[in-house]
């Protein structure tokens, strides 16, 4: 069956608390990296100001930025640290109307339930939950998202100590199912490390023994990537065939790689500057419709602070993002879990396994 997107339902600005709402205030920026008093802190949602006596939606936005009005009439988000003087920044914390703000948290929502019972045993999810059925829906998404939209996968690095995980991945990519890729510098090394010598963390891929003096074999995979000073050059230099980052590098999906205080090496193209980092990661994220953040805590919760649950197309349709997060660790699903039922699937399991089911359900293993 073939995915279908929810339509949007906007707002209904004829009537009169929005007729009757200001204009929305706004305060120009004094010093470089500092917001006015009083500014407006945008969510994942919608989010609309009235302007000049009409609505107007912030079409990029994302979570805990300021809403500047451009000279032009435009409306960008910003991260606060990237506000620069005379910068004219929305004022208001209120958002239903009352200062010309609006958002709008349920511009996705069905007219109404399947049934009319309120009383609903599970509304958790956990390892007790069936996920067939989110299976069965990612991979139809996944389908419909090749063709028409922007995927982009947020990898940990248990990827890359087994070999069915790694090759699933490699099969996506190859196959067009990946726009682009985060990570750190961990999922790259110890997938270099596979390819090259077919270990991770000096263990063997597949049986998951490690080998004779293992421990060096990540640390002169770093040294040699290093040496040839990128990524492809390595490839290049010493025969790579398979894996997560040959795949990428062979099909031309951009991918960032930002670092950590912990990193060993780390390789060239690892970003060691938080900021930049982020950055890199923002015009990335900025592209996708979907998104799936798989074994990384740390980076599926900066990922879901910059990712908004929708996305405005350049013929002004606006469409869902989806946002799905797959970890072993319920803890790690919750943090997600509050980001809106379009916004956020969680699924909690092995993502070996995971990937594993997901190459299958598309026909590439």
């Amino acid at each position: 069956m073939a995915f279908v997107f929810p339509s949007y339902r906007a707002p209904d600005f004829s009537e009169p608390r929005f007729e009757n709402a200001p204009d929305a205030a706004w305060a120009a920026v004094e010093r470089d990296g500092v917001a006015p008093e009083g500014f407006h802190s945008t969510s994942m949602y919608p989010e609309y100001f009235k302007i000049g006596g009409q609505w107007r939606l912030a079409a990029d936005s994302r979570m805990d930025c300021s809403v500047v009005l451009r000279p032009d009439g435009a409306l960008a988000v910003v991260e606060n640290r990237n506000l620069r003087r005379g910068d004219r920044v929305i004022l208001g914390r209120t958002e239903r109307g009352e200062e010309g703000i609006f958002l709008h948290a349920h511009g996705f929502d069905a007219d109404s339930a399947a049934d009319g019972d309120q009383f609903v045993f599970r509304q958790g999810r956990s390892r007790e939950t069936s996920y067939a059925r989110d299976y069965d829906r990612l991979i139809e998404l996944l389908k419909t998202e090749r063709e028409s939209g922007n995927i982009l996968w947020v990898m940990g690095p248990a990827f890359a100590f087994d070999r069915d995980a790694r090759r699933a991945m490699q099969r996506l990519v190859e196959n067009g199912y990946a726009h682009g890729l985060m990570a750190g510098n961990a999922l790259a090394t110890h997938d270099l490390e596979g390819a090259l010598l077919h270990t991770a963390l000096g263990q063997d891929i597949y049986t998951q023994q490690s080998v004779p003096n293992g421990h060096y074999n990540h640390l002169d995979v770093c040294n040699r990537v290093r040496a040839s000073g990128s990524i492809p050059q390595f490839i290049r230099d010493w025969g790579i065939d398979n894996g997560i980052m040959y795949s990428l590098v062979k099909q031309n999906v951009p991918f960032v790689l930002a670092g950590s205080i912990r990193d060993d090496g780390p390789l060239p193209e690892v970003i060691g500057n938080a900021y930049e980092a982020q950055s890199r990661m923002r015009e990335i994220v900025s592209k996708a419709t979907t998104v799936i953040c798989l074994a990384t805590m740390l980076h599926t919760i900066a990922t879901g602070n910059m990712t908004p649950s929708f996305r405005v197309l350049p013929d002004g349709t606006v469409r869902p993002v989806y946002f799905y997060c797959v970890d072993a660790d319920e803890f790690v699903t919750g943090k997600l879990i509050d980001r809106g039922s379009l916004s956020a699937t969680t699924i909690v399991t092995n993502v070996q396994d995971f990937i594993c089911i997901v190459a299958g359900g598309l026909g590439l293993m």
